[in-house]
C-alpha cells in the first residue's frame, strides 16, 4: 500500500475515533483514541477466530507495512518533542537541573539494571529462556517515561508547577539518554562489541553531550535567522526546517536527535520567542505547533492500539507481561525514591513526589518502537508482548488516575 494511502487511512480513523471519543466516551482524547484503536483491533482479531469476516489477515498486513520503528523514531518523535520544548519555561528547567539531570541519567540507568534483573526471574519463573542481553535491552527500552504521553496528561493533571517542571523535563531528556543505553547493549547483541567503561563513555559523550552541542548550534542558527526577518510564514518554515532537518542531520552525524531537537526546542522557545518574534508570530507559531501536535499524538495512539494486530499473544509471554507491570513500577519506585531521597537534604520537593512520579512514569510509543527494532526471532516476540502489556497498563490505568492521585482524591 502506498505511503499516501496508509497516511490517509491513519488519519481518517484517527479523525473518526477522536469524533466517537469526544461524543460518547469522553476521555482525554489520546487515551479514548487508543481505548478505540484496541476495541477495534481485538474485534478484527475476534471475528477472525470465528470465521466471521476475513479481514484479520489483510489488516495484519497493512500494519506490518507500517515500520513503526522508522515512523516514530526517525519521523514524529521530533515534531513531538520539539513542540513540547516550546512551552517549557527555561528558567524552571534550570532551576531544578540536577533534579531532572539526575532522573534523567541515573535513574535511567537504574531502572535499566532492575528491570532487566526482575524480568529475568519473571521469565526464569515461568520457564522461558533467553540470553541476558535481551533483558538489559527491555531494561533500557521501558526505563524512559515516555514525553509525549506525561506531558499530555500534565496539560490537565493540576499538579505543581516545580512537580510539573521536573516531571515534564525529566521527560523529555531521558528518552535520549534511554536510547544511548539501548544501543550499547544493540551493540553486544549484534556486533559482539564488549561492555567497557571506556566504550560506554565514549557513547554517551558523542550521542548525548554531541547533542546538546548540536541541539545549540542549529537552535542558535535558527535564531539568529528568526531575529533577521519579522513573517510569520517563513519564521514558521525555519522552525519546520530546524526540527526536520536539525534531527536528520544529528541522525547522519550519529548523535541524540532527540536531546538536539529539545535543547533546540527550549532555546526557540524562550530566547527565540522573547527576542526574536514580533507577536503575531509568537500566535500563529504556537498554534502551528500546538495543532501538529495534537495530530501526531492522535495518529500515535490510534497506531499504539492498532499494534496488537502484530503482537503475538501467547498465553506464557501474557501471563509475564502481568507478572512484569508491578515488576516496572517497583523499580521505577526504586530508581526515582533514591535519588530524591539522597538530594531532600538540600532540594525542596512537594508532598508524595515519589508516589507521583513512580505512578506518573508513563511508557509509550518509543517503548514500542525500539522493542520492535530487536532483530526477529523467539525473543523480540515476547519481549513485544510484554513491553505493548506494560505500555497499555501504563497509559490506560496509570493515564486515567493520575490526575485523581495529584488532587489527593487516591491515597
Amino acid at each position: 500500500m502506498e505511503t499516501i494511502n496508509i497516511a490517509a487511512l491513519l488519519i481518517t480513523l484517527a479523525a473518526v475515533f477522536s469524533y466517537l471519543n469526544y461524543r460518547f466516551i469522553k476521555l482525554p482524547t489520546t487515551i479514548g483514541i487508543m481505548l478505540i484503536a484496541i476495541l477495534m483491533s481485538l474485534s478484527l482479531v475476534l471475528l477472525d477466530f470465528f470465521k466471521i469476516v476475513n479481514v484479520y489477515d489483510y489488516a495484519s498486513l497493512l500494519f506490518k507495512s507500517i515500520d513503526f520503528n522508522k515512523t516514530l523514531l526517525h519521523g514524529m518523535l521530533s515534531f513531538l518533542l520539539f513542540a513540547g520544548a516550546l512551552h517549557i519555561n527555561l528558567n524552571d528547567l534550570i532551576k531544578h537541573k540536577w533534579v531532572i539531570g539526575v532522573l534523567s541519567t541515573f535513574s535511567v540507568a537504574l531502572s535499566t539494571l532492575l528491570v532487566a534483573i526482575l524480568a529475568w526471574l519473571v521469565f526464569a519463573l515461568i520457564g522461558i529462556k533467553m540470553p541476558f542481553i535481551y533483558f538489559l535491552l527491555f531494561g533500557a527500552l521501558i526505563a524512559p517515561t515516555d514525553p509525549v504521553a506525561v506531558m499530555g496528561i500534565l496539560k490537565t493533571a493540576g499538579a505543581a508547577k516545580s512537580l510539573e517542571t521536573k516531571i515534564a523535563g525529566e521527560s523529555l531528556f531521558n528518552d535520549g539518554v534511554a536510547v544511548v543505553v539501548f544501543l550499547l547493549f544493540f551493540g553486544v547483541l549484534t556486533k559482539g562489541e564488549g561492555i567497557t567503561f571506556g566504550n560506554t563513555i565514549l557513547l554517551f559523550v558523542k550521542e548525548a553531550l554531541g547533542g546538546i552541542v548540536f541541539g545549540l548550534t542549529v537552535g542558535w542558527i535558527s535564531y539568529r535567522m528568526l531575529k533577521s526577518v519579522d513573517n510569520y510564514q517563513v519564521e514558521i518554515l525555519l522552525s519546520l526546517a530546524l526540527v526536520m532537518g536539525g534531527y536528520a542531520l544529528a541522525d547522519a552525524l550519529h548523535i541524540s536527535g532527540p536531546i538536539a531537537i529539545v535543547v533546540a526546542g527550549l532555546l526557540i522557545g524562550n530566547k527565540g520567542r522573547y527576542l526574536a518574534m514580533s507577536d503575531t508570530t509568537r500566535e500563529h507559531l504556537d498554534s502551528f505547533w500546538e495543532l501538529v501536535d495534537e495530530i501526531l499524538n492522535a495518529v500515535l495512539f490510534l497506531l499504539i492500539g492498532l499494534e496488537i494486530l502484530v503482537v503475538t499473544i501467547a498465553k506464557p509471554y501474557l501471563f509475564a507481561g502481568l507478572l512484569i507491570i508491578p515488576a516496572v513500577l517497583l523499580a521505577r519506585f526504586i530508581s526515582v525514591g533514591l535519588p530524591i531521597i539522597l538530594m531532600r537534604s538540600f532540594v525542596k520537593f512537594s508532598p508524595n513526589v515519589i508516589k507521583i512520579m513512580t505512578w506518573g512514569g508513563l511508557r509509550g510509543g518509543i517503548s514500542v518502537a525500539l522493542v520492535l527494532s530487536l532483530p526477529p526471532g523467539p525473543e523480540r516476540e515476547a519481549l513485544l508482548t510484554v513491553t505493548y502489556i506494560v505500555v497499555i497498563f501504563s497509559i490506560l490505568v496509570q493515564g486515567l488516575t493520575i490526575k485523581h492521585l495529584i488532587s489527593g482524591k487516591l491515597k
